[in-house]
């Protein structure tokens, strides 16, 4: 099986480092499923072109699950499917994750890209990959007892980062394929959600994508939603088709309570830090209470991805004059972000490294200083309630660490000592009678004399 990328963008031999796979040389490596062999077809300044050939070890094949005709007589050595993921996630690995020493910059620049998949089922190719920026041309591969075949010659374009476009490819190609050639566990979920984050959340079909991608297994569906939900902020009134229940999820109770906090409070010009996507700005713009609503995150694609959720462009302009978007780290002094009345960090401090905290604390309490600042963080002793959740493991991949609530208490005890403020505690979401809450949120309010 063979896929071929390709892109315009110039120097187009960029891509080599991207992929740190040199155009000037062949490479091949063992995986799982057989032999996969890396080379350039084309590799000049105006257009570069890497090709992933995949040859199957039949032996290996035959001794998977099926009977013995279907395990010799079958599409597996030819159709773009687990088998071609696994051999795309061991050999692209490092770009997969967007990491690029000599390319940094590029690394997390969209660029022109062109994918050719010769041999794919293709029936939902339009309904998974349009959503996501690509366009699709899909030319049917005629078969002799086929009116209608099931596989095509398909070419997606668009232009993404390189990672984002590989992760597409690693969990929508054995979605279109319906099958996995390997038992689905439960650290297919974890797979999952790293590889769809940024954009799993938010695409149309993300119930039919966690359903194929799991192999139907509704404990494990269910639980990938729900976290998904928390991860990304999904609407709970879209999960209700996937849950047993219909249920308010983590994230939309999150956001509930942190208006009513600010509401309480008599907040009106509001700070969003590390304000991600923009699922919280959207609810603050919702409510005409709040009459300036400013987003600050470190990273520009986030404030980009924020813009097009929130409609910018087609905003009214009395909605439009409440809001600011502004690219700014946490961990430096920005006194323009001085003089608001509240500011929330909703689930950020636990991607910062620890070292690093006392300057998000400067930056917030010394230098902004809002007379409310709310802070949400993951309480990790509820970890053991997720059910797919490793023992030991973060519920996202990002975060540096994860606090009980005696080590949240005893952050947020200090700064307020250090800092004039005080400060008090409150659960957010399903409460257990020994681990609490799911979410922790400390409520500082400045002291009147300072």
């Amino acid at each position: 099986m063979l896929l071929t990328l390709t892109t315009t963008h110039r120097p187009a031999t960029d891509l080599g480092h991207l992929l740190h796979k040199h155009p000037d040389r062949a490479q091949s490596f063992s995986t799982s499923s057989g032999r996969a062999h890396v080379f350039y077809p084309r590799a000049d300044e105006e257009e570069c072109t890497v090709a992933l050939l995949l040859e199957v070890d039949p032996v290996g094949l035959v001794r998977g699950p099926g009977s013995t005709l279907t395990q010799y007589v079958n599409d597996r050595p030819y159709v773009a499917g687990s088998l071609f993921t696994v051999a795309l996630g061991t050999v692209f690995r490092t770009a997969m994750n967007g990491r690029s020493q000599s390319r940094a910059d590029l690394a997390a620049t969209p660029i022109p890209l062109t994918v050719r998949l010769p041999v794919l089922p293709h029936r939902l190719v339009e309904a998974l990959f349009t959503p996501l920026g690509w366009t699709a041309r899909i030319t049917p591969i005629p078969l002799d007892d086929e009116e209608d075949s099931r596989y095509a010659d398909v070419t997606l374009t668009g232009t993404l980062t390189l990672s984002d476009a590989l992760k597409h490819l690693y969990v929508l190609l054995p979605v279109l394929d319906g099958s996995k050639h390997y038992y689905v566990s439960e650290d297919e979920v974890d797979k999952l959600l790293r590889a769809g984050e940024g954009w799993l959340g938010t695409h149309p079909e993300r119930e039919l994508i966690t359903t194929r991608y799991l192999m139907r297994r509704r404990p494990l569906v269910q639980s990938a939603l729900a976290r998904l939900a928390d991860v990304e902020g999904v609407e709970p009134e879209e999960l209700d088709n996937a849950l047993t229940e219909p249920r308010v999820s983590l994230a939309v109770q999150r956001r509930e309570t942190l208006v009513a906090q600010l509401k309480e409070a008599g907040a009106r010009r509001v700070l969003d830090l590390g304000c991600g996507g923009g699922a919280l700005l959207r609810a603050l713009l919702a409510d005409p209470s709040f009459t300036e609503v400013h987003g600050v995150d470190v990273s520009a694609q986030a404030l980009k991805v924020a813009a097009r959720k929130l409609g910018l462009e087609r905003m009214g302009d009395r909605q439009r004059e409440r809001l600011t978007l502004r690219q700014s780290s946490l961990t430096y002094a920005d006194p323009d972000l001085a003089g608001y009345d509240a500011a929330v960090l909703m689930e950020v401090v636990e991607h910062l490294d620890p070292s690093r905290l006392p300057a998000l604390e400067n930056s917030v309490f010394v230098v902004a200083r809002p007379r409310t600042v709310l802070v949400t963080t993951p309480n990790v002793e509820y970890n053991a309630l997720f059910e797919t959740l490793p023992a030991g493991q973060f519920r996202h991949s990002d975060h540096r660490f994860e606090w009980t609530r005696a080590q949240f208490r005893a952050w947020g005890d200090a700064i307020a000592a250090r800092r004039g403020y005080t400060v008090r505690y409150l659960p957010v979401g399903p409460v257990d009678a020994e681990r609490g809450a799911p979410t922790q949120l400390a409520v500082f309010t400045l002291g009147d004399d300072n």
